[in-house]
């Protein structure tokens, strides 16, 4: 069985920090943090947890910045979205679930190039 490890881009990593920081005295953020937590958990259960996304859809951001040829969408509460991709970690027995974004549904939209009508 593969073991699976979560790492966090910067910008997740930002994003997760601000939620910490701000989870004691906002419940929004408290709840999107839980929820964080909790899907992490589930991913390290099964790697394919969250929703794949088309290749054809993947954002050349994602694709240049870090090279990826997957991606995972997790829904979070108030319409976040977590981001990530896998890859294969420093041993054979290693996948790693790397955190790309952790993202309202404003930034995502406009990430995906979705417009507003």
């Amino acid at each position: 069985m593969k073991v699976v490890k979560i790492s966090f881009s910067p910008e997740a990593e930002e994003v997760y920090h601000y939620l910490n920081k701000q989870a004691p005295a906002s419940k929004m953020e408290a709840s999107i943090l839980n929820a964080l937590h909790k899907k992490c958990e589930l991913i390290k259960m099964n790697f394919h947890y969250g929703q794949p996304i088309a290749k054809r859809l993947i954002p050349d951001g994602y694709r240049i910045k870090y090279g990826i040829t997957n991606l995972f969408r997790v829904e979070l509460p108030n319409y976040w979205r977590m981001l990530y991709t896998l890859v294969d970690g420093e041993n054979e027995i290693e996948i790693i679930a790397f955190v790309l974004d952790i993202i309202d549904h404003k930034k995502y939209d406009k990430k995906f190039g979705y417009k507003k009508n």
